[in-house]
């Protein structure tokens, strides 16, 4: 089990973590940032220079999951995480990754009052004496407030919050551990299938409005925005797999077979394994019917309709390609064969 204790730069995470090791059985403390700082002597300052932080680094994120669930597999146990998350896309990658490998994650957010973030942040002597790029870390951890307000949204929908405004780093680290204990602090539901370890089959469905724009839904275990869909099981044509999770996605029951747009061959590119892609045409999806859409909150936590420009900035590259030729399929009344999202033949 990991217990992630998430909040502003300075809110005491590490201090409670330290503590909070001594509470609960067979604990071990993880700190990613000594991972983000491995990563700044590993790669060539043109790539560092790219980011302005580690965490926008695809590979520290890999890098955190993978070591996570190395630490567990060498000390069972509790692995506690103090770190800092605000972008939810990438929590869902870090999450998502974890449950794939079958470790329960209770998200736990430690929020002080503003007030005393603030005084706390600019009474500590290390970030005064600490210089960063742009200014001292303190200015730096400052400046992240905004962006952790911002973030509040998600993170105290997902998270147990404790308010730590008058509690010392063991007081804070003994709520913790009640949390933990009395399941106050529940497991984050999230719902991944393991991760493939051969290519797979996959079949999605495209559904459009009155105005022609395509549904899109938004997993909670993945960045990104995705088509309703999901992986064909042993035995399963495509197309029954695309009305099966059409179904367990969102609720939908399709009366026939819907037609074929794609089939796209998705090349392997480590740590994926690529595979053959469906898309089929589910045809028009009237608003009556698609505000009674339901969404398992374990897995998906939302959905939109969008045009095919809108998509471009919400869906990967090679995915947004195969939407595109789809949308040309559909227009032609054809049926594309692709390879990485280019037609051949």
């Amino acid at each position: 089990m990991i217990v992630w204790i998430n909040g502003a730069f300075g809110a005491g995470k590490t201090s409670a973590a330290c503590e909070l090791i001594d509470l609960l059985p067979n604990s071990t403390v993880y700190d990613p940032e000594l991972t983000g700082a491995g990563l700044s002597h590993l790669l060539p300052q043109k790539r560092l220079a790219e980011v302005t932080d580690f965490q926008d680094l695809p590979i520290w994120r890999r890098m955190v999951v993978d070591t996570a669930a190395a630490l567990l597999a060498e000390l069972p146990g509790v692995l506690v995480v103090p770190m800092t998350l605000l972008r939810q896309e990438y929590r869902d990658e870090i999450f998502g990754g974890l449950a794939a490998r079958r470790i329960p994650v209770r998200h736990v957010l430690l929020s002080p009052e503003e007030t005393i973030l603030r005084e706390r942040i600019s009474g500590r002597e290390e970030f005064a004496d600490r210089p960063e790029p742009g200014g001292r870390i303190q200015d730096w951890a400052l400046d992240h407030i905004e962006p952790y307000r911002a973030a509040l949204g998600w993170i105290t929908a997902d998270a147990h919050t404790i308010d730590t405004s008058t509690l010392t780093p063991h007081e804070t680290a003994e709520r913790i551990a009640e949390a933990v204990r009395t399941g106050a602090a529940r497991e984050c539901g999230i719902v991944q299938t393991p991760e493939p370890t051969a290519e797979t089959v996959a079949a999605g469905v495209l559904f459009f409005d009155e105005q022609d724009r395509v549904l899109l839904v938004d997993p909670t275990y993945k960045p990104g925005w995705e088509f309703p869909g999901g992986v064909v099981e042993a035995g399963e044509a495509p197309a029954q797999a695309g009305i099966r999770e059409v179904a367990e996605e969102i609720g939908l029951r399709l009366d026939t077979v819907p037609k074929l747009l794609v089939i796209d061959w998705e090349s392997p590119r480590p740590p994926g394994y690529g595979g053959l892609r469906f898309l089929f045409d589910g045809g028009l999806l009237r608003r009556e019917v698609a505000d009674q859409l339901v969404l398992p909150g374990a897995e998906l936590r939302g959905w939109r309709f969008v045009t095919e420009e809108e998509a471009a900035s919400m869906l990967p590259p090679t995915r947004y390609e195969r939407l595109r030729w789809a949308l040309r399929a559909r227009e032609r009344s054809s049926v594309l064969n692709l390879e990485a999202g280019v037609p051949v033949g």
